[in-house]
């Protein structure tokens, strides 16, 4: 029965090891891609709503994405979305710095200092909480 915990623990820690390093991974390439691309302050222009969580028995939460403006280096005007969720909607005419291409200004993303510090705490969180999930697995009284 022990060894069956054992499974359950290493499918876990397998699945969220993947998870993180596909994410790493995705914000490593979204950061190599806008390091060259000019940076501008956008102009809020509303939020879509959305949802997150709700897995493993949590409960959902709204996330909103804002929607933003802002204008090139010739002053044409181009708008985007933010793949940067807030748990409140962002007022309109408020300002988040943008990186876009300079080739194609329809591709923007908001650039977030967030993301960084975020994966940055989760990877010793969820080491911490393997190791306590094996411990848990091996004093769990199994008859």
């Amino acid at each position: 029965m022990r060894i069956v915990l054992y499974v359950i623990w290493a499918l876990f820690v397998s699945g969220v090891a993947f998870a993180l390093v596909h994410t790493l991974r995705k914000t490593r390439r979204q950061q190599k891609l806008i390091a060259g691309w000019p940076k501008v302050q956008a102009t809020v222009t509303g939020n879509v709503g959305g949802w997150s969580g709700g897995t493993g028995g949590s409960s959902q939460s709204r996330r909103f994405y804002p929607t933003y403006q802002f204008t090139d280096q010739n002053g044409t005007l181009y708008a985007g979305e933010s793949e940067v969720s807030y748990r409140n909607q962002q007022a309109p005419g408020s300002l988040v710095e943008v990186a876009y291409n300079p080739m194609n200004p329809n591709q923007s993303f908001q650039v977030a200092s967030e993301s960084k510090l975020v994966l940055g705490c989760l990877v010793p969180f969820f080491a911490v909480f393997a190791i306590v999930l094996f411990w848990v697995a091996g004093a769990f009284p199994v008859d």
